[in-house]
């Protein structure tokens, strides 16, 4: 086997914990790691947590030579729990029936309501390289995988009420569940509050509701295909299950173990299923660890009545999004990791997860934030060149690059991201016009495809296009502003003088930057390597406000050596009145 880890990133901490866990539990044996999904709508990047954390545990637990499994159940056997906004209200007609069960969103191509959400995450999950077996608890119910395990907690029942009755307690004054005195952590904004009842999971009821004793078992009514059943009797000896549905008035009486049309209720259904895969690492969210809640329970239930040990795993924070109002392909929902990929590459999607601890909240940029991320990102890659990196930065850059099965594809050219995006705005995405400006950015080592500077460049002329408002977005003058010119002070004109005077000389990236800050420094008399003073910093804004208004009759944009290049040296020289 290899030898345990010396890095110092949460993913090793981890890892050595889980490997250490499952030589007790179980030596020799595959370790497996576990997320569960309900795809009752949107999948979105809070929930991309739930299956990241494990990944990359699971991931580091391979690249030291072990077996190791990474499970990922899909809740599919979920009841359908609300109409979500955007949606016919017609569809409320299917509440209560599986989400396997339940027609697809009207336009879509797809057999369910599950199908439809599940395709998409499978989509994004295979392009983040994450390597899972996917479980749907419709087909594991279906089939009668968990027969066994349902009669079984039917027959100990009264055991799994007593258990739940601990944590029953009311609060005499608002009958709400006490709260033990718990930290409650606030989601980072509404929409991911919204969002993180996607799996209606936490709040399911345990199965306590009706007057003939308490079942861990809802059948779905073979009728009309709802869970609203009530149990109203139940034979250890011949498993004989009588129920009602209150939505269709259908009842009748069945031999459970031969009937595999209902589930296990959420509280005793999870740890069931620890018990039943061995899930040795498991994270949770912030609603399912409150005291009371499905993981601490599960606890108690998968120990005492399942005879297993419970998962070890952390509790994972709220993950939110900046500039999600601008959103357009979610219609105002919560992005999904298919949305963030359109914008931002697989590599750094996943170091965004890789380099948080799973209990520190962070937010993933579709603003502006986005491009000082990508440097961030850019300068981490320079550090990993020059071997001024720390360790946990270097493992969690190894973790986003790639997995034990490889690297990921990257962008043979990876230019500047803020550069790509400004480019693209001011091209339309015009593919000469984008090449010719790529071209000039470093003389000495032209770009000469496209290709080169791919997927990056493409992510960025959707970030453009998509997420910043048509009102920020870069329109160069077709003609000279004559007025503004024509009003020009002798200083001003002269620095437009030596600006166009420069061009030749300065035309690349690097060469540009020099100039339009080196302009304001010589007219103050200084070389244009000195280092700026507070007076001549003012200068500089003055005259690169100036600049943009003769552009792009605004006072801001991109930045100036980026728009100059895009511009064309002729353009400049006709819009500067040169």
């Amino acid at each position: 086997m290899a030898q345990q880890s010396t890095e110092t990133d949460w993913v090793s901490r981890f890892a050595d914990e889980v490997i250490a866990e499952a030589e007790r539990r179980a030596p020799g044996k595959p370790i497996v790691c576990a997320s569960g999904l309900s795809p009752s709508g949107p999948i979105h990047l809070g929930n991309l947590r739930e299956v990241m954390t494990p990944h990359l545990v699971a991931d580091e637990i391979r690249r030291r030579g072990y077996t190791c499994e990474h499970i990922l159940s899909w809740d599919d056997y979920d009841r359908y729990r609300k109409v979500p906004a955007g949606v016919d209200p017609s569809w409320a007609e299917h509440i209560g029936k599986p989400l396997t069960s339940v027609p697809a969103p009207p336009g879509s191509p797809y057999g369910s309501w599950a199908e439809h959400f599940k395709v998409a995450m499978e989509a994004a999950l295979e392009e983040l390289g994450i390597e899972y077996r996917g479980i749907s608890q419709t087909e594991q119910y279906t089939s009668g995988a968990y027969r066994e395990q349902v009669l079984h907690a039917m027959k100990h029942r009264s055991d799994i009420d007593a258990v739940l009755d601990r944590y029953r307690t009311k609060d005499k004054a608002t009958g709400a569940p006490k709260k033990q005195g718990q930290k409650q952590q606030k989601p980072v904004d509404e929409a991911e509050l919204e969002a993180a009842e996607g799996s209606g999971a936490a709040s399911e009821d345990d199965g306590s509701a009706g007057g003939a004793g308490y079942f861990p078992y809802k059948p779905y009514c073979t009728v009309c295909e709802k869970d609203l059943t009530t149990v109203t009797s139940y034979d250890d000896e011949s498993t004989e299950l009588a129920y009602h549905c209150t939505a269709c008035g259908h009842a009748e009486t069945v031999v459970l173990r031969e009937f595999d049309h209902g589930k296990l209720v959420w509280k005793v259904d999870w740890p069931m299923r620890w018990a039943y895969e061995g899930v040795v690492f498991e994270p949770s969210g912030v609603d399912h660890s409150s005291p009371g809640s499905s993981f601490v329970v599960g606890g108690q239930i998968v120990r005492e009545i399942f005879g297993a040990d419970q998962p070890i795993g952390p509790m994972y924070a709220f993950v939110g999004i900046s500039g999600m109002a601008k959103m357009s392909s979610s219609k105002g929902g919560v992005p999904t990791p298919g949305d963030a990929l359109k914008i931002m590459e697989a590599p750094l999607l996943r170091w965004l997860y890789a380099r948080r601890r799973p209990n520190q909240s962070f937010k993933i940029a579709f603003d502006q934030e986005i491009q000082r991320l990508y440097d961030e990102w850019d300068a981490l890659e320079r550090k990993i060149a020059d071997g001024s990196v720390q360790p946990a930065d270097a493992a969690a850059y190894a973790r986003a690059i790639g997995t034990a099965a490889g690297e990921l594809p990257s962008t043979p050219r990876p230019l500047p991201y803020r550069t790509l995006a400004s480019v693209m705005d001011i091209t339309a995405g015009h593919d000469e016009q984008t090449l010719r400006i790529l071209s000039e950015l470093d003389p000495e080592n032209p770009v000469t495809s496209l290709e080169e500077t791919r997927p990056r460049l493409d992510r960025a002329e959707y970030w453009i296009t998509t997420q910043v408002p048509a009102e920020q977005r870069t329109i160069v003058r077709d003609e000279p502003d004559e007025e503004l010119l024509g009003s020009l002070d002798e200083e001003a004109r002269a620095s437009l003088r030596l600006l166009l005077d420069g061009l030749d000389e300065h035309w690349s990236l690097d060469g540009l930057t020099t100039l339009v800050y080196g302009v304001p420094k010589i007219q103050a008399g200084f070389a244009p390597d000195a280092k700026p003073t507070p007076e001549l910093k003012v200068a500089q804004r003055q005259f690169f406000a100036l600049l943009y208004t003769l552009l792009v009759s605004r006072e801001t944009g991109p930045r100036l050596p980026t728009l100059l290049l895009a511009v064309g040296a002729d353009r400049v020289r006709k819009l500067l009145g040169g």
